[in-house]
């Protein structure tokens, strides 16, 4: 396996499904003008040409989706407590010898992803320092800094775009102005990449302390003395919850006349 300080260069893209969902029942199968979510997340992550791409998913149904449109996929326990668990036993289904060294976790509602924002997912594992990078964009509109449904990240940005992530909550954080200005706030984007030593370590833990306060798994890293960086970007991929976001997401990729 290669060493943790050297820079990844053979990552996988993994994309968790299940069809458990509250607000959107059997939400990866949802069609999107003629084609299921997950396969659109996958066509997605597919052209962002940095590895090749698996789907993990807890049923059959949505293999047989992924794989009618010419995708691999593996199925995973269903049971598994959060993704990072399914990405985790799909890796070792698929590469038991450890061929690839980073894992890129996509959420499988993402329909509208940018495939950019999958390659910049890795730039901050270019430092070996790094176990796990993830992505941020700034706040723009007043209602999100406050809304405790958009997670913050606690990055102090310099010229890079990229710098380590201090904290992650759903508070209005960090706190004060700047010049008599209200500061930069960061939305975190749930989207990771993991170096493959810094995976296999972080679905060992227990969740700790803050993360269950918090409800945010990321925590979980930091309360044990991993390192995540975050780059930022500056598009805010649709996250697929509700119907009325998946009617936003049919109208974004809407066939142009």
């Amino acid at each position: 396996m290669p060493s943790p300080a050297t820079a990844p260069n053979r990552p996988v893209v993994l994309i968790p499904a299940r069809m458990a969902s509250t607000r959107l029942p059997d939400k990866p199968l949802a069609d999107i003008h003629g084609v299921p979510m997950i396969v659109h997340v996958w066509r997605r992550a597919m052209e962002a040409q940095i590895g090749p791409v698996y789907v993990a998913c807890a049923e059959d149904a949505i293999k047989a989706a992924v794989e009618a449109a010419g995708g691999e996929a593996v199925l995973t326990d269903p049971d598994h407590p959060s993704g990072s668990d399914r990405i985790h036993e799909a890796l070792g289904k698929i590469d038991p010898a450890g061929r690839f060294d980073a894992v890129v976790n996509v959420q499988g509602d993402l329909p509208t992803l940018d495939p950019h924002l999958l390659r910049r997912a890795l730039d901050p594992l270019e430092d070996p320092e790094v176990d796990i990078a993830t992505l941020a964009v700034e706040i723009t509109r007043e209602a999100e800094r406050h809304d405790p449904n958009v997670v913050k990240a606690v990055v102090a940005f310099g010229k890079s775009g990229i710098a380590r992530a201090l904290y992650f909550s759903r508070a209005t954080v960090p706190a004060n102005a700047v010049a008599g200005e209200v500061g930069p706030h960061y939305h975190h984007i749930g989207l990771y990449a993991y170096r493959r030593v810094a995976l296999e370590r972080f679905v060992k833990l227990q969740p700790g302390i803050l993360e269950r306060r918090e409800k945010l798994e990321q925590l979980r890293a930091l309360e044990n003395g991993m390192r995540i960086d975050a780059a930022l970007v500056d598009t805010l991929p649709l996250g697929v919850d509700t119907p009325a976001e998946l009617e936003r997401a049919r109208a974004m990729l809407a066939p142009k006349s």
